[in-house]
């Protein structure tokens, strides 16, 4: 019978590996696909990575007209830009103006590959209010990346 693994992770530190961030960005303005929280840089990480872990979350207002919701985390740093990693889907529910909603969403990104090849690794959660006539309002933003 093998032994059992056996070992304390008092002196583990991740901190390295897991990369943050819940500075607010934008606001999607009528129905456009606008960034609302970004990482970058992480790519000194990725040398010896199988992937991203990636979490997020963003809580907002809805504003005029709002019918739907579409929460995507993408690679880079450019709104409608950049390889979907997750992707909500067109979400109604609870979805009218003036409501106050939080949407989280995960996703593992097996294509980051870091590296000589990749010069600078970012990625972006954006917010899409489906037929929006004003400015939905973005109250908290945070994602995570965990290189796996």
């Amino acid at each position: 019978m093998p032994y059992g693994f056996v070992q304390s992770a008092n002196t583990l530190d991740l901190g390295p590996r897991v990369i943050s961030s819940s500075t607010i960005v934008g606001s999607p303005a009528a129905a456009t696909e606008t960034l609302v929280a970004q990482i970058t840089g992480i790519d000194n990480q990725l040398s010896v990575s199988v992937g991203v872990f990636l979490s997020a979350v963003v809580s907002f207002t809805v504003g005029t007209s709002g019918t739907a919701i579409r929460v995507r985390i993408r690679q880079g740093t450019t709104a409608g830009a950049g390889t979907v990693v997750a992707d909500s889907g067109a979400l109604t529910g609870g979805v009218a103006a003036g409501n106050l909603l939080s949407q989280d969403l995960q996703g593992f990104d097996t294509g980051a590959s870091g590296g000589a090849g990749v010069a600078s690794t970012s990625y972006h959660v954006s917010l899409q209010v489906t037929a929006g006539a004003a400015t939905s309002t973005v109250s908290q933003a945070n994602i995570v990346a965990l290189v796996a």
